[in-house]
């Protein structure tokens, strides 16, 4: 059985510096930076990509408090996928559309204030807000979307820690092609900035960046790397079946031709090359690719010492020989937006279908000899003629792996 094939058509997003799909790609192309210097309640200041999108476009101020960040971000960024593709909502049947989150982790953002604002009480629980398990319940952020937009079609989250942007696409795609739903709102969103706990956990782990430029903190594959720039942002994408986009005359961006995820089953944080070469090769066999097919690979390296060594090992691995496939990243830039990782960095790379130009590795100044690939773009962009295959990796904790690939429609 031939299954359908899945088109994307709308991309909507707010990624750290950047509000939409045509800001981030500049600032991609032009050595921009989303990360600043913030606050945070017991460990002071921090670097961190921080979003700055108008959370009153789609919601009312009533909206916002009563919900959560990442269920302000999941909106912002559906709405706006969905008037980028120019899907008619509301003539649409609403009980036929899906909404597919990935998240890394949900309601500690909450429970941290709530726990902080009752301290001032006695620890009375009489002033523990009686909104917090709608809150912190692990579906919020995609039933908020629904609750916004009216859908009355499947919602839920992926829980698949830094992953989960691509499981987000994944389990659309799926969905899609089972015929459960005809349009699928598909991603994933992180809020881990509004938490102290992950930043206090990555300093014990000796893995949060540090530097006194904080727009140079995120540095990977660099020999001075040293750690992690936690961020805050969102990606999700208006997906359909092919034949269903071409028949109402969408614009297609590209279509998603092949995924894979599977687990290296060996460790809590250190990744496993071994598995992570056969999530791709699992990818490329799904497509019907090889790997000298691809144009373009987007790197998940988080700019820790070890991490980015595992993975430019295995990428090592599944690209041998490969002269004409070409390796980024996007951290540098942006910081790692967990959750929401693998969608925004894969929405990063596609407008390199139209313009030609892969965007650099930014801070990447005095290469690690263990992280060399050959074709990594760093310094400034590389232009490349009939760029037609993006393969996304991401990567997370617990050894889970996931590859998206997209290649560019020739209707």
């Amino acid at each position: 059985m031939t299954l359908p094939s899945i088109a994307i058509t709308g991309i909507g997003l707010c990624a750290p510096g950047s509000n939409n799909l045509q800001e981030f790609r500049k600032m991609l192309l032009s050595d921009g930076s989303g990360v600043e210097n913030i606050e945070t309640r017991h460990m002071g200041q921090v670097h961190a990509g921080v979003c700055h999108f108008d959370e009153l476009k789609y919601q009312n101020r009533k909206q916002l408090r009563r919900g959560t960040r990442a269920g302000s971000i999941a909106i912002y960024c559906s709405r706006e996928s969905i008037d980028n593709s120019g899907y008619n909502l509301e003539e649409a049947d609403k009980s036929r559309i899906g909404v597919y989150l990935g998240i890394t982790e949900h309601g500690n953002v909450e429970t941290e204030n709530e726990i902080h604002n009752i301290s001032a009480f006695d620890n009375d629980t009489k002033y523990w807000t009686h909104h917090h398990n709608p809150r912190t319940v692990a579906n919020n952020p995609a039933g908020e979307v629904t609750l916004n937009t009216g859908i009355t079609g499947p919602h839920y989250t992926i829980g698949a820690a830094c992953a989960a942007g691509n499981a987000g696409l994944v389990q659309a795609v799926q969905m899609l092609q089972l015929g459960e739903v005809d349009m699928a709102l598909a991603g994933g969103v992180s809020e881990s900035i509004h938490t102290f706990g992950i930043f206090a956990a990555f300093k014990s782990q000796g893995a949060l960046a540090t530097h006194e430029d904080p727009t140079k903190a995120s540095r990977p594959f660099d020999q001075n790397r040293n750690g992690i720039v936690v961020s805050e942002g969102g990606c999700v994408y208006t997906l359909e079946r092919l034949e269903d986009a071409q028949k109402r005359g969408a614009n297609i961006i590209g279509l998603i031709s092949g995924y894979a995820i599977n687990s290296d089953a060996t460790d809590f944080v250190l990744a496993n090359p071994v598995q992570q070469a056969k999530c791709v090769e699992l990818a490329l066999k799904k497509a019907n690719l090889k790997a000298s097919d691809i144009d373009i690979v987007n790197t998940h390296a988080t700019a820790t010492p070890m991490g980015d060594i595992q993975e430019c090992t295995a990428l090592r691995e599944a690209f041998s020989g490969c002269s004409d496939t070409y390796f980024n990243n996007t951290k540098g830039f942006i910081g790692h937006c967990m959750g929401a990782a693998g969608a925004l960095e894969l929405a990063g790379n596609l407008p390199a279908f139209e313009d030609g130009f892969i965007h650099p590795t930014k801070n990447l100044e005095e290469l690690d000899p263990e992280c060399a690939l050959p074709n990594l773009v760093y310094g400034q962009a590389t232009q490349k003629e009939d760029i037609r295959i993006i393969l996304n990796n991401s990567f997370g904790m617990l050894g889970i792996n996931s590859v998206v690939i997209v290649t560019r429609y020739n209707g």
